[in-house]
């Protein structure tokens, strides 16, 4: 009869390895934090002015990092807007009525004109009463109708002119030319407002300037890169999976990453699985027996860890539940 002593241990094997079998953690596969560097230049080529943000610090979106120095560019803005001015100023002159000095000397030749006007009529009268008397010759008749005839036309000529003025100086053609050139002219403008606000250089997202090419005073090429940017939305976790896996993953799916000194698991969802193979990279050290046919599996982290992730960094991601 066995002793109750020996049993025990093997009781206890026993059920260990049974647990084990019914905690078998999915597989981890190795891969590495990957970085998508933005690189950022100026338009146009000048001596570089100021580096407002050195690598290595952490900046914000819309806060700037270099900036070029903007002569000559500043002095062509200068004359654009002013050329703009000017048609501006042409064009509302030409929509504008005359000043009111000119219009009120108008006025008063209408009114000389109606007097004159007036006269003319009351002399014709009174050469019509004397002509049907017979007390002044025809010619004379003829002259008074002839004198009121020219005044009545010099009171229309006056009137019309008092109406142009108390409307548009210039004719329609001409206030559609001057329109026109304002247009462009101020599109000069704004073309060169863009190259001189281009000539400082900010960050489009949140993130880290990992390293800058020049130095202040240095002249710097029209589209040369003066600065890298690491955005923290494009770190990304990059790992490798085993061609007999890779039907199980899916677009979206959750993942989880450890490295060595986290101090918590790195969430990330998976947005990007390669439509080939490829072998396995020699910059993935295999730990024991792999296959050596693999897919490419790219995961966005979670937005507030992604900023702590630093490119090259080893990682051993495992899946998460779907």
């Amino acid at each position: 009869m066995s002793s109750p002593c020996h049993c025990l241990p093997l009781a206890v094997a026993l059920l260990a390895v049974l647990a084990a079998c019914g905690n078998e953690r999915p597989p981890f596969f190795q891969g590495y934090v990957e970085g998508e560097f933005l690189y950022l230049a100026a338009p146009q080529a000048g001596y570089l002015k100021t580096i407002d943000s050195p690598r290595g610090s952490r900046i914000k979106a819309g806060q700037t990092i270099f900036a070029v120095a903007a002569d000559p560019d500043s002095q062509t803005l200068a004359e654009a807007e002013a050329r703009t001015s000017s048609a501006r100023e042409k064009l509302s002159n030409l929509g504008e009525p005359r000043r009111p000095p000119e219009i009120a000397a108008l006025e008063a030749q209408v009114r000389a004109a109606e007097a004159a006007l007036q006269l003319a009529q009351t002399q014709l009268g009174q050469q019509q009463a004397l002509a049907q008397r017979n007390f002044v010759s025809q010619a004379r008749l003829d002259e008074a109708k002839a004198t009121r005839d020219r005044d009545a036309a010099q009171l229309e000529a006056v009137r019309q002119q008092l109406a142009s003025f108390r409307i548009s100086l210039g004719r329609q053609g001409e206030v559609r030319s001057a329109a026109a050139e304002v247009e462009v002219a101020a599109a000069v403008a704004a073309q060169k407002r863009w190259l001189v606000e281009r000539k400082a250089v900010t960050a489009p997202a949140d993130g880290e300037v990992a390293d800058t090419y020049y130095q202040p005073g240095e002249w710097v090429p029209a589209g040369a890169a003066v600065a890298s940017l690491l955005p923290d939305a494009r770190r990304r976790l990059r790992f490798y999976v085993p061609e007999a896996l890779i039907a199980g993953i899916r677009p979206g799916q959750p993942v989880e990453a450890h490295c060595d000194g986290c101090a918590e698991a790195i969430r990330a969802s998976i947005d990007f699985i390669a439509p080939e193979a490829e072998y396995t990279p020699p910059v993935i050290y295999s730990r024991g027996s792999r296959e050596k046919l693999v897919f490419r599996v790219e995961a966005v982290p979670a937005p507030e860890q992604a900023a702590r992730l630093r490119p090259g960094l080893p990682v051993d991601v495992r899946l998460g539940s779907r």
